[in-house]
């Protein structure tokens, strides 16, 4: 049973002093609507009015008393009627009941004044108690800000850029000092989900909303005989500037949108305490390594329908560990206003079972969270909310995405602070999340967006008038409330600029993300894969892998949802195309193409994990080549700049994953998805993507080779497209054992066998002469195996920068993985 009420309104936060703090944008004058739903009453009053000079240029401030909303209630007693809000000569007002709706006018009235006390109380006094601000559970608290000075010892270069580096920080911490002034600290302002939207109390449900502009508000809805076995959707019905409109609540907590139907509905989403979902597993704790499974829940079945949450907690969870991944990133989870982006995939007590089951699995949950920008939609979005154009958003062509067609967040308004902030909180307070990987945050940072900007690395780049200080800030101050209340959350920043201390601790001076996604190798392959294998070169591969920025982590990746979607190829469709189709079964006669397909395609995935980062992200499907496009079921659309896209007449064919086809033992598909799972578990037995040693030792153009070691594991790849190389001298920092542990030409991964994985590889220290009888083994030690009688040669000696070597047999388009047998066993003495 759902108790449920759809409500479209605006309300009104806090009340503040009228000093603005210095270098804040930001207006804190605010105006917000509050309605109490209360029991047994079915009289309303309003007080409206302005305050006195301080807030001359303030909106409108006004509060409802109270009315409770509860189920079956049908009471006139006016007796019931709660106590009004004290205040100074307020002039109220009878609200008209007509048909279902409830209509609060707002009047301006200059002799009315509004003390500035601090927040008021919107609600009155009965419902005061419960809306207070919850203690914070535990010892969590967030840390004051430091002196941020650290960055220029980890990067001088920063020292040219100090002027600029140092007035962020500063304007950071005086945010933090406003904010504690004001706000009672970061902590506080974060739960603003507490005091906004629907709040149920003991003595009903309190609705408040942030609409400056709203002149008057209507609560549309069936108050009068609220039916507990129905979800009821209203809105809220506003006179603005821009005049009448419907929305629903800014701050609404979930919202759907019906088969068929265009606009959203916002849903006050409260079932009995029996009903609702209990976290029965705890968080894990952040991993060392991070293996990330990035999904789309509503595409992730394997029939052409929108998926559940509950199927994706049976059916796909299950699958992801197994793969060896230890966190999943889930897509479109905040219900967004746009025709092809949905959510709907179960109630929120769904989602809940699903991260607790993700934690009982050991897996943790990142939830990909868009704060960079809007919908522009106008109809259920925050655009045009209070009828003006700067509500949440910068007004103007500032306030505009041309590329995105989307609306832009205006960073430095207070009650803009607020919301967002809140979001984020609210998200890992009521589901548990283990935290976000924030999309778009090159947009952010920069006035520009970073559209049509080539960013060459050169620091001016970063730190100009380009720069939206407003928005570093923000992403500073969200990153110290995750890590302050939540130390085990992971933050990851989608930011292709390459911007410096990005992830270096807000204390520090950074921007305080964990990992920054490092987008540029995604679109390096698809670079390369436009190539003939002849133009690769290997010195440009590993510069790509390897070029970030000391201290600073990145998640690697070879392709992620962007290259899965219609209109793009995945990695797998540029190697194989239209033969995947044809030639997958294992009875059947493969191609050239789906042989070089397939072993680039192990190779691709390999090098970008095995030197492209501190974490991997791998898109649902991509780990055994999906043959098909992913796509939303959408309509015909003409953008603003008159580009007709057209839709699939709403089609869901292409909404779903076949990982049927990657189970499949007949399927060429099923070796590549095991390569893939070797992949992550011989990740999760040795560390190396967190390993302090990284060295590459070679990128020979000629031999098309890469050599390089992370860790105690020694890579070798062999890009050349037909020539194999026996007796392959390798380098390696630590002289012993070595075996084969991961050979992308194993049979189970769709290989050939051309390695003996029973062979060892050993680097000697010579202690005695060579033997000169054999010239020309006279560079070389000789090891007999008496089991495998397997002979393999080993050179002692430095060799591509490294103190020791072995030998090799590297077969064409082949990665080969070698690991320490034994990193106590001395080396063999001849």
């Amino acid at each position: 049973m759902v108790y449920a009420s759809g409500i479209r309104l605006p309300c009104v936060p806090h009340l503040y002093k009228s000093s603005a703090p210095s270098g804040f944008n930001g207006d804190r004058r605010s105006t917000s609507l509050s309605f109490l739903l209360k029991k047994d009453s079915f009289s309303r009053k309003i007080f409206a009015g302005k305050s006195s000079k301080e807030f001359d240029a303030s909106p409108l401030i006004i509060t409802a008393s109270e009315k409770v909303l509860v189920p079956g209630s049908q009471s006139d007693d006016p007796s019931a009627v709660t106590d009004q809000l004290e205040t100074p000569e307020t002039v109220s007002e009878d609200i008209e009941v007509r048909n279902g709706i409830e209509s609060l006018q707002m009047e301006d009235n200059e002799n009315v004044e509004i003390e500035d006390h601090g927040p008021v109380t919107l609600q009155g006094k009965v419902s005061s108690e419960k809306s207070e601000v919850k203690s914070e559970v535990g010892p969590r608290s967030i840390p004051p800000p430091g002196a941020g000075q650290k960055i220029y010892e980890i990067d001088p270069n920063l020292l040219g850029h100090r002027q600029h580096l140092d007035y962020r920080y500063g304007r950071y911490k005086q945010m933090c000092e406003d904010i504690d002034k004001y706000e009672g600290g970061l902590a506080a302002f974060s739960r603003g989900y507490e005091k906004f939207g629907f709040i149920r109390s003991d003595t009903g449900i309190t609705y408040r909303e942030w609409a400056p502009g709203a002149k008057s508000a209507s609560l549309i809805g069936d108050f009068n005989n609220w039916n507990p076995n129905a979800d009821i959707m209203t809105r809220i019905h506003m006179d603005t500037p821009s005049g009448i409109k419907d929305s629903i609540p800014a701050w609404i907590k979930f919202s759907v949108q019906a088969p068929g139907e265009i606009p959203y509905n916002g849903i006050y989403y409260d079932p009995p305490e029996e009903e609702k979902y209990v976290f029965q597993h705890p968080q894990p704790k952040k991993p060392k390594s991070l293996r990330i499974y990035e999904a789309h829940v509503g595409m992730s079945s394997t029939e052409p329908i929108i998926n559940t949450y509950a199927n994706f907690r049976d059916d796909v969870l299950p699958r992801i560990k197994r793969l060896g991944y230890n966190a999943v990133q889930i897509m479109a989870v905040q219900e967004h206003s746009y025709y092809a982006s949905f959510g709907r995939c179960g109630t929120p007590d769904d989602l809940k079972s699903l991260i607790d089951k993700a934690h009982e699995l050991g897996l943790l949950v990142l939830m990909d969270i868009v704060h960079s920008h809007a919908s522009n939609n106008v109809l259920d979005g925050l655009n045009m909310f209070d009828g003006t154009d700067g509500h949440y958003f910068h007004s103007g062509s500032r306030g505009y995405h041309w590329m995105w067609d989307s609306r832009l967040f205006n960073y430095g308004s207070w009650e803009v602070l607020r919301f967002l902030l809140s979001n984020a909180r609210w998200w890992l307070e009521e589901y548990k999340f283990d935290g976000f990987r924030f999309d778009g945050v090159t947009s952010m940072m920069y006035t520009h967006h970073g559209l049509q900007v080539a960013f060459t690395g050169n620091y001016s780049e970063y730190f100009g008038f380009a720069t939206d200080v407003d928005a570093v800030v923000y992403l500073m101050l969200v990153n110290d409330m995750i890590h302050g209340l939540y130390p085990e959350a992971v933050s990851i920043g989608e930011d292709v600029s390459g911007m410096p201390t990005f992830c270096i601790p807000v204390q520090d001076g950074g921007v305080g993300f964990d990992y920054r996604l490092q987008m540029a190798i995604a679109d390096k392959w698809i670079q390369l894969l436009k190539k003939r294998d002849e133009d690769w070169k290997m010195g440009e591969i590993v510069h790509t892998m390897t070029n970030r920025r000391w201290l600073e982590k990145c998640v690697a990746y070879a392709e992620s949802h962007d290259q899965a979607l219609v209109g793009d190829k995945t990695i797998a469709f540029w190697l194989m195309d239209k033969d995947m189709y044809d030639f997958m079964a294992l009875d059947r006669p493969s191609t050239p193409l789906i042989d070089r397909g397939i072993a680039l395609h192990k190779m691709i995935r390999l090098i970008t994990m095995g030197l492209g980062g501190e974490a991997y992200l791998n898109f649902m499907g991509n780990e055994f080549g999906h043959p098909e496009w992913i796509d939303f079921p959408r309509v015909d659309q003409r953008l603003p700049n008159g580009q007709f896209v057209p839709g699939n007449n709403f089609s869901y064919d292409k909404c779903r994953r076949r990982f049927d086809l990657g189970d499949a033992d007949y399927l060429r598909y099923r070796g590549m998805q095991e390569f893939d799972r070797a992949m992550q578990h011989l990740e999760e037995k040795y560390g190396f993507m967190t390993s302090e040693h990284q060295y590459v030792s070679r990128k020979d153009e000629g031999d098309r080779v890469i050599v390089f070691e992370r860790g105690n594991l020694v890579f070798v790849f062999n890009f050349h497209w037909n020539s194999s190389y026996s007796d392959y001298r390798v380098g390696c920092l630590k002289p012993g054992k070595y075996k084969i542990v991961l050979d992308s030409d194993d049979p189970l991964f769709g290989g050939y066998k051309r390695l003996d994985h029973n062979a060892e590889y050993f680097s000697l220290v010579r202690k005695s002469p060579v033997d000169n009888s054999s010239p020309a083994l006279a560079p070389y030690f000789m090891v007999n195996y008496r089991v495998l009688n397997a002979m393999v040669l080993v050179q002692e000696g430095w060799y591509d920068d490294q103190p020791h070597s072995f030998l090799v047999y590297a077969p064409s388009r082949t990665a080969v993985v070698y690991a320490l047998a034994d990193e106590e066993e001395q080396p063999l003495n001849v």
